[in-house]
Order: C-alpha cells, then structure tokens, then sequence
C-alpha cells in the first residue's frame, strides 16, 4: 500500500471515529447498574458512571466528551491518584480529538509566558518551576502535576493558565469587588450570580472556616456576601480564560483542570461558561471509593470515574517555627522547643533571607519551600540576626 493510500486510510478512520463520537455525544447509552464494589461504594472502581445513570463503558463517554467545546476535569489538589487520572483522561481525550488545548487553575494569567515556554521546550523542569512562580502561586506537590505538564509539552500541546492573582480573590473576600478598581481586576467581566444550591453549598463551606468569629453566622452577612463574591470571581476568571481560548481555537477541545469544587453540580465554572455562550460542556470527576454517596446526586458531572480510597498524605515536614511578614524578608516570631529549627539555632527575631538558596518575600514562600523537604536532606538558611547576615542548614532526620 502507498504511503498516500495509507494516508487517505487513517484521513477516513479519523473522520468516522469524530462521526462516531458525535453520535455518542447525542445518545449515549448506559450499561446497567451493577453492585458496586469495595466496600459498597457508589462508583466501582476503574469504572465510568453516569450519576444517575449507572455504569457507561469509557469509549462511550470519552467520545462523549471528546466532541463538547470545553472539558472540565477535576480533583483535589493533594491526591497523586486524582491526577494519574487526569493524566490517563487527557491522553484518552488526545486520541479521539488530537487537537488540544489544557488549562490549570493552579497559574495565574501573568506567568502565561512561562507555560509558552515549557510547552515550546525552551526551559527545564526547575526553569519552568520558577518561571512560572509556583512555591508562590500555587504550592502544592509539583511532581503530581509534571507528568500532565510534560505530555502537553510532548504533544506540543498548549498550556492557559487561567486563574487571577490570588491577592485580587483575597481582596474581594475581604472587602467586596467593588472595593478592587476596574483597571485592577484582570480584565474580569461581571459574574453570573450564584444559584440557590450554589449558595448553600458555599454556606456550609463559609461556616467551616475556623476563624469565623460569629458563632451563627446568618446568609445576609456582608462576610458571607464577599466570600460569594470571592468565589465567582474565581470561577469567572477559570471561565473566561477557557471560553477566550475556545475563541481562539474553535477546532480545538479545551480541556480545564481545577479543583472538584469548581465545577461539581453544575455550579461554578460550568455556570459561568454558559454565561458566556459555552453551551456544549463535559465535566468529569473522579469519585473515591470511601467518598459520601449521599452527594452522589444525578446533577453531579457528566460522569465520574470510580478511583481507591483516598490514601492519606504524609505529614509535611516541620521546621518548628511561627513566622510573619517583615519588610526585609519573613520574620521568625517564635521557635519550637527541641524542634528542627532550634537545633539550627533559629531564634525568634530572626529573619529569613534566603530559603534553600532562594530569596523569601512572604510567609507562604518560606512554606512552599520546606513543604518540598525530603527526610534526610538539608535544608540551607540565610538569616539576618540584628545587623549581621549569618548562614544556617536546617537539617530533616531521615525517616524512621
């Protein structure tokens, strides 16, 4: 067979595999339910279920997915199986619709050069870590997320960074989004308002916070308002990122990766890309086996995908202070006794310079840091100790 035939052959393939999906995306069809397994959970694990459907084989709701103008997967942040899945969606997405675009929460707008970059290989894994500020912007476990990260880069795959600085959400959590200038807001258009179970979703979210102060807050607190409003300005911002890049791309699946809590149910970043004209949404979640199935309700996803238990995370690693902001770098204001920090000699008064051979602005740098400590590594210190700059290595026991 010639290579023009052979050509023209996989042309056709591909063309009724998008036909196919399209059908699918149309009607797709349930398999019946099944008793779930591992400890009666509501999704089997390895398995796709349509809430309120039952089980639905993967190449039914992947093809599913793969013909709707945006994609949106979620997880929680901290768990490594959550993103394997991500990793085993994407590229199960890539094949039924090769044209891609994937955006992440986890960046704000302003690092959109560093993800060009990384994606056109022109930086290494620890350039593109700093380039691209993440111990600041976003801090959790950046090897959970490389792998996804380096097929996009692999794939030549583009990368949207979606989200806004996160000093613009705490500002409107503090005081409102009238208190934040139009010029300040990041291009940011008015969000759709919250729907009722929206709102008592995030309700019960606000009253678990532990440094709320009224021991029964009421829905009419101006607190609770700028919380709601804190919140769809984050799910505003991840939309209009997704729907401006669809604009660009209209060939293209863009594909959304975020938290759980954006997209379940409906609410959140759904509901404001339909308000900016995306009618044709997939959203997909995993669920854990040990998970409520009490909030396993019909309006959950499009499906869910059966995922283990959750495994706990280890301990972070501890270097026994209290620390705060200070004009010169982070402050230490107090020091655990017979931590790893005393036996540094870290005094309180202190201030942190220079964390593992990088410069520390805010409290969050110093954590991001130490966060990513290894047992049995050591951690080297730069203090400024009255009017003298001192050296010092933090050293982790190895793990028992």
């Amino acid at each position: 067979m010639s290579d023009f035939i052979r050509a023209k052959v996989r042309i056709g393939a591909y063309a009724i595999g998008l036909a196919a999906a399209a059908r699918i995306f149309a009607a797709a069809t349930t398999l019946p339910a099944t008793p779930a397994r591992d400890g009666g959970a509501c999704v089997p694990v390895g398995e796709w279920s349509v809430p309120g459907g039952g089980r639905i084989a993967a190449p039914e709701i992947l093809g599913r997915a793969a013909t709707a103008q945006v994609a949106l997967l979620g997880e929680s942040h901290d768990n490594a199986d959550h993103h394997r899945w991500e990793l085993q969606t994407v590229a199960a997405l890539a094949a039924l619709r090769p044209k891609l675009v994937l955006g992440f929460e986890m960046f704000p707008r302003r690092v959109q050069g560093a993800l060009d970059r990384w994606v056109a290989g022109e930086l290494s894994e620890e350039e593109f870590l700093k380039a691209s500020d993440w111990s600041r912007v976003w801090g959790y476990e950046a090897a959970f997320y490389l792998p996804l990260f380096h097929f996009a880069r692999l794939n030549r795959i583009p990368m949207v960074a979606l989200n806004v600085e996160r000093d613009f959400v705490r500002t409107v959590g503090a005081k409102g989004l009238a208190a934040v200038p139009p010029e300040k807001r990041e291009g940011l258009t008015a969000p759709a308002p919250a729907g009722e179970a929206y709102l008592e979703r995030l309700f019960a979210s606000y009253t678990q916070h532990p440094d709320k102060q009224e021991p029964d807050p009421a829905r009419t607190d101006p607190g609770f308002r700028n919380f709601v409003e804190a919140q769809l300005v984050w799910d505003r911002a991840m939309a209009q990122a997704l729907a401006d890049a669809a604009a660009r791309n209209p060939d293209a699946l863009i594909v959304g990766v975020m938290g759980n809590r954006h997209t379940a149910h409906g609410d959140g970043v759904p509901r404001q890309l339909q308000d900016l004209g995306i009618k044709h949404i997939a959203s997909l979640l995993p669920w854990d086996t040990d998970a409520d199935c009490g909030q396993f309700s019909a309006d959950l996803a499009t499906a869910v995908f059966g995922m283990p238990a959750a495994q706990a995370a280890p301990a972070p690693p501890r270097l026994g202070i209290l620390v705060q902001a200070a004009t010169d770098g982070v402050k230490v204001s107090s020091v655990t006794a017979g931590s790893i920090a005393a036996a540094t000699d870290l005094r309180a008064g202190d201030v942190l310079v220079e964390v593992a051979g990088t410069p520390v602005k805010t409290t969050g740098d110093v954590r991001a840091i130490v966060g990513r400590m290894a047992p049995g590594t050591w951690l080297p210190l730069k203090v400024k100790r009255r009017d003298e700059l001192i050296e010092l290595t933090a050293k982790f026991p190895a793990k028992k």
